[in-house]
């Protein structure tokens, strides 16, 4: 299964790697700081209750994203 999806349309449990991330908002440059760059590994680990944001690891650390965040990432999901 090789189709991009955004970060967010990942289930919990789930791991994908990064293939880019979009726009070019000062927050980009933040993401890519913290780590996430293409080629990494990144795991959905659970959602808030109601569901927004979400706590993902990558890189062995944790970091939570709020959906309008996670969907300028684009990911694929890992085998």
């Amino acid at each position: 299964m090789n189709s991009e999806l955004c970060l967010c349309g990942i289930a919990p449990g789930a791991k994908a790697e990064i293939v880019r991330i979009e726009g070019g908002s000062p927050f980009k440059k933040r993401l890519m700081e913290m780590g996430l760059i293409r080629g990494e590994v990144i795991e959905k680990v659970k959602l808030a209750p109601l569901a927004d944001p979400a706590e993902y690891i990558i890189k062995g650390y944790h970091i939570s994203l709020r959906n309008a965040e996670a969907r300028d990432i684009i990911v694929r999901i890992a085998e």
